[in-house]
């Protein structure tokens, strides 16, 4: 069974930025956007994704994600429940740890989140001094609660 285990965290300011390893562009759009289950299609730069994600246990859920041609994604994004997330994501390394940060465009521009998977709820590591608040368990932060309240709605 496939795990993914995240945190989610806003940040204080760009410090990571000369940290930067890559940036994607990411267009995703929710085909199923319910708490119980999300099934979502994704461009990832110039590959499509689709995700099957459970419900979230604590930091924990069950994920399946399968590699699709990019053409069935475009196609598909025009499906999916409106609106489509549009962010950039950025790879940064810090300490030996992977973080993606995401900046947000379109109806969500404005927010800035950093994630980092672990192996385990657990885990140790090293927070930089460019993180700031955790929000892992809002789910206001979760992609598929920002197709139905957006950030830039938000008071």
């Amino acid at each position: 069974m496939a795990l993914e285990i995240e945190r989610k965290f806003l940040l204080k300011n760009d410090t990571w930025k000369p940290l930067i390893k890559e940036e994607i562009l990411i267009k995703q759009g929710y085909l199923n956007s319910e708490k119980e289950r999300t099934v979502r299609v994704r461009t990832y730069g110039d590959k499509g994704v689709i995700t099957i994600k459970g419900k979230n246990n604590n930091l924990t859920r069950k994920e399946f994600e399968y590699p699709i041609p990019l053409a069935d994604v475009m196609e598909i994004l025009e499906l999916a429940e409106m609106p489509i997330i549009e962010k950039t994501r950025f790879i940064v390394i810090n300490d030996g740890n992977t973080w993606e940060i995401d900046v947000f465009k379109g109806v969500n521009k404005g927010l800035v989140v950093a994630e980092i998977e672990l192996e385990s709820e657990t885990e140790k590591f090293e927070i930089p001094d460019w993180i700031g608040e955790e929000v892992s368990a809002d789910p206001k932060y979760y992609n598929a609660s920002l197709i139905k309240h957006p950030f830039t709605a938000w008071n």
